[in-house]
């Protein structure tokens, strides 16, 4: 055999090698991820249980305050649609901010988003989810992520008194498959009572001239908080944006890529509030939380995830839900980085 031919041979053969280990490498992460199962599931949330007693119940709003801390639920549904539950996966909480990426999906889909973004932006940012940011001095909120912008997002929403709402609600119901969901008429009580500061923002916006409605919109926003779920019914809203707007079932009446990509970079970038940040570099993947103990995952072309446990940590994200979601990212090796 001359040179050139060896040569030839020797780096045929380093190709089916590397061939060979990277096919075994996607085998062996394809096989983790279909071999999920409710024990697997189990046992990461009874190791991260106790971190309940890390975090408090939201108290700020009276009604949210009544909430069992100990309660604890994750769900994940599968690529095939197959649904997964462990916990107190029939306990109900509201959905809070969770609702925001359902309200910007139906004003973008009505008004298109160069309509919705003109009047906020883009940004993530280091402040809590209920600051005024920059509404003094640019006069737009930073991103429909924190809730400046979700009231402003939700004012966009075509229709006069409840309709907005109803357009959520229905379109909650839809992802889920589930019209049995409707709103807490007590948690949205409480929060109009005690919403002042989200009563601030609105005026701060309507007298910079981006929203021209009254009170009305801001009451859609406490009700659209106020819609009770389960973990499973998260589950299905990460799977939602996870593949495109296509339902756990296969139902495509909304599929579209670019709201979907449009849902997900906000749920990375400003999703988690504050946190968002260094959650990206811990979990990596689009994420929405709400001060109800809930949050929806979405594995791009994969699958999504829901986990409840209403103690928060500093941030107003789930203190278990958290944890949970680290160690099943870490086990399954679902980070988008």
């Amino acid at each position: 055999m001359n040179n050139n031919s060896f040569l030839l041979s020797a780096k045929g053969i380093c190709i089916a090698v590397f061939l060979s280990l990277n096919t075994v490498v996607y085998a062996q992460k394809t096989a983790g991820i279909s071999a999920v199962s409710e024990k697997t599931l189990s046992t990461i949330l009874e190791k991260n249980r106790a971190f309940y007693t890390q975090g408090k119940v939201a108290d700020y709003i009276p009604e949210l305050g009544k909430m069992d801390a100990k309660a604890i639920a994750f769900s994940v549904v599968e690529k095939n649609g197959k649904v997964l539950n462990v916990g107190d996966v029939q306990k109900k909480f509201t959905m809070q901010s969770i609702s925001k990426i359902i309200a910007l999906m139906i004003a973008v889909n009505e008004k298109g988003e160069a309509n919705v973004f003109e009047k906020m932006g883009y940004f993530g940012t280091d402040k809590p989810f209920n600051h005024f940011s920059n509404l003094e001095t640019t006069g737009k909120p930073l991103n429909p992520m924190m809730n400046a912008g979700a009231i402003l997002t939700t004012s966009l929403i075509s229709g006069d008194g409840e309709k907005p709402f109803q357009k959520i609600l229905d379109m909650v119901r839809y992802i889920t498959k589930n019209q049995t969901i409707d709103y807490s008429k007590s948690v949205y009580e409480s929060e109009k009572s005690t919403g002042h500061r989200n009563r601030g923002m609105f005026y701060l916006m309507k007298n910079n001239g981006l929203i021209t409605g009254n009170e009305d919109q801001l009451d859609n926003y406490f009700r659209q908080c106020s819609i009770e779920v389960t973990a499973e019914d998260l589950a299905k809203i990460g799977y939602f944006f996870a593949n495109e707007c296509v339902r756990f079932d296969g139902d495509s009446q909304y599929k579209n890529t670019e709201v979907a990509q449009l849902i997900e970079s906000q749920m990375l970038t400003a999703g988690m509030y504050e946190f968002s940040g260094e959650y990206t570099r811990t979990v990596g993947l689009p994420s929405k939380s709400g001060v109800g103990g809930g949050i929806t995952v979405s594995v791009p072309g994969k699958m999504g995830i829901g986990v409840f446990s209403p103690a928060l940590d500093q941030h107003g994200n789930s203190a278990a839900g958290y944890h949970m979601i680290l160690d099943f990212v870490k086990q399954y090796h679902l980070s988008l980085f």
